[in-house]
């Protein structure tokens, strides 16, 4: 269940790298547990869909009209992905557990994430924070998604 929360403060930095995380692991088959959403996220077409996203978010958040994390949408969003990807890494018959350990964590991460972007911009930019804060949350979410399992 840690994957789940760790993966749900991935989304409430990038709502969409879970899901290109997640898709990354599947084709390489090593996700924890053959799942309905493990399986999903192993389809070409998914998988696709889920970098696409994820490098046109990274892409939009150097741009100066880019929102800030925590407007609705961009709540919606991380909420929908944590919950997908908490889900996609929990043990079967603990999705729903997990869903919900991802979204609270991603909500959390959110405004965390905010302040301390704003925080990192003041002092070195948009476009430099940007780019050390993806290379984190990439390497982070390919790591979590990727991870042997702590009991075998």
């Amino acid at each position: 269940m840690l994957r789940s929360i760790l993966m749900g403060l991935v989304a409430g930095q990038r709502s969409m790298t879970p899901l290109a995380a997640l898709a990354g692991a599947a084709r390489r088959g090593t996700l924890p547990y053959d799942t309905p959403g493990a399986r999903l996220m192993a389809h070409p077409l998914i998988t696709a869909g889920g970098v696409t996203m994820a490098a046109a978010e990274m892409a939009g958040d150097k741009m100066k009209t880019a929102p800030d994390r925590t407007v609705f949408l961009g709540l919606l969003a991380r909420t929908i992905t944590a919950g997908f990807a908490g889900a996609a890494l929990a043990p079967p018959k603990r999705q729903f557990a997990g869903a919900a350990l991802g979204i609270g964590a991603a909500i959390g991460s959110s405004y965390a994430g905010l302040a301390a972007r704003k925080w990192a911009m003041a002092r070195w930019g948009q476009t430099t924070t940007g780019f050390v804060e993806e290379a984190i949350v990439f390497s982070a979410a390919n790591v979590i998604a990727n991870a042997k399992p702590a009991h075998g």
